[in-house]
């Protein structure tokens, strides 16, 4: 091989670029948000059922390739010491449930036959170098789209048939580890079996150092299937003291409920709390002075409506959260492109996409890490049962999301200057008004187009004053 100087620059420079890439944290300025890529970022998804890596069946690139088509930025996966059974949760079609013998995961497959899922047992003494190489691809194709991934390293096991399927499960491996109840998988209450998730924790870290468009998160749900907090204490440690002497330090993000919650003792190790369900998205206000991320990273198991979805996201977001994440089960092994039609207690599919994609080209229209959140804005005239999300960067710049009614005529505490004013169809996308407001310090009136079950308005102060 003959070197020479062109070749050397590409290597430098190939190596330069590698070593500048910083991955997404907390933005300096307003840790509410992220900073990727040197850009201010919200995370918005519409996600399979995380099962995109450990499913040998499943074809990512596809699926990445439809959540960029429509602007959106986040995916969450598992990391396979977790699957379900077909029909787990009523659900059909289930990314999460590999056919038999199609499951992947981190432990290498032994000699010996017996997995309940099909083919050899696992050793976990041995890694499946396969596996990385599957994950780290998934990674760099989901960066080359803009795209982040919540790995998610485990799961808790909500009824016996996941148990069964674990190659933690004492009946999968050949290294009798595992002889535990399913409640007592993630509790510090065996030693070789805590051995062997601090080992998965570090492997992650060595293996994905490299890349900028993923943080850790220490457990799904770990409000049910007996996981304890001195636990998920000990993974977040892990992976801190595995990241102490690495180039690149990933966040790490904590699952603290269903619904919302106020964290009364936060881990100082966790940049990113998620809830799942969090509507309405009193979660946010609850935790917001922890100043960080604030994630509803799982919504579904409300119908296939999409305005319900929809609605959840717009108002987490507008109230101040940092993460938005559906549920989307309109991508399957046999349509990854997301054109299946659900069969499970939620919904997903293009339109909905389409539409999460409008909230975030609105935020992204904004210079949101200047803002937070503030309803004090508006005085009154909200529609009876309708609520609304304000971020405020006051004087300067206002996003509000109204949910509810079909017109509004609102009193806005606006300061004293000029401004223009555009309502937004979240269904459609299209400009429905536009006005011009001048506020002289006094609440002022502004008249909302009619409308379907939301609508969203966007001030910004004008240099002109109205005529």
């Amino acid at each position: 091989m003959r070197i020479t100087a062109a070749s050397v620059f590409v290597v430098l420079l190939s190596a330069s670029i590698t070593s500048a890439a910083e991955p997404i944290r907390l933005h300096p300025d307003n840790p509410h948000y992220f900073l990727f890529r040197g850009r201010p970022t919200v995370l918005v998804g519409s996600t399979e059922h995380y099962g995109a890596v450990l499913n040998r069946d499943f074809d990512f690139v596809p699926y990445l390739d439809e959540l960029k088509k429509h602007g959106l930025n986040l995916t969450r996966t598992f990391t396979g010491e977790y699957c379900e059974a077909s029909g787990n949760f009523q659900i059909k079609h289930n990314t999460l449930a590999p056919a038999e013998g199609k499951l992947i995961c981190p432990w290498a497959r032994s000699d010996q036959p017996g997995y309940a899922g099909g083919g050899n047992k696992f050793d976990l003494d041995r890694w499946d170098h396969a596996y990385f190489d599957r994950l780290k691809e998934f990674l760099r194709e989901a960066g080359r789209r803009e795209i982040v991934v919540e790995l998610v390293l485990f799961c808790p096991f909500y009824e016996e048939p996941m148990w069964r399927l674990s190659p933690l499960n004492v009946a999968n491996n050949i290294n009798s580890t595992g002889n535990v109840a399913r409640t007592d998988v993630y509790a510090l209450k065996d030693e070789r079996l805590t051995a062997v998730q601090d080992a998965l924790a570090r492997k992650l870290v060595s293996e994905l150092n490299e890349f900028d468009n993923f943080y850790f998160e220490i457990c799904n749900e770990p409000y049910f299937g007996g996981v304890t907090l001195d636990w998920q204490a000990h993974i977040a440690a892990t992976l801190q003291e595995a990241q102490r002497d690495r180039p690149a330090k990933h966040l790490i993000a904590q699952n603290i409920s269903n619904g919302s919650q106020k964290i009364e003792r936060p881990n100082p190790a966790v940049s990113i709390f998620n809830f799942h369900y969090s509507t309405p998205p009193e979660s946010v206000g609850l935790n917001y002075d922890l100043n960080k991320a604030i994630g509803d990273d799982e919504t579904g198991f409300r119908g296939s409506e999409d305005a319900t979805y929809r609605g959840e996201g717009w108002d987490f977001l507008l109230a101040g959260g940092a993460v938005y994440d559906n549920l989307d089960y309109s991508f399957t092994t046999e349509h990854e492109d997301g054109t299946a039609r659900p069969e499970a207690p939620g919904g997903g599919g293009p339109e909905l996409r389409r539409q999460l994609g409008i909230l975030k080209r609105f935020l992204d229209g904004f210079a949101f890490v200047r803002m937070k959140p503030d309803r004090s804005l508006v005085a009154g005239g909200l529609p009876e049962r309708a609520t609304v999300q304000v971020l405020a960067e006051p004087g300067a710049a206002y996003a509000l999301y109204l949910r509810g009614g079909a017109s509004a005529e609102l009193r806005l505490n606006l300061p004293e200057g000029s401004y223009n004013a555009q309502w937004l169809n979240p269904r459609s996308g299209q400009i429905e008004a536009k006005a011009e407001v001048q506020s002289f310090g006094t609440p002022v009136s502004l008249q909302s187009p009619d409308y379907q079950q939301d609508i969203a308005l966007a001030i910004r102060r004008s240099e002109n004053p109205p005529k």
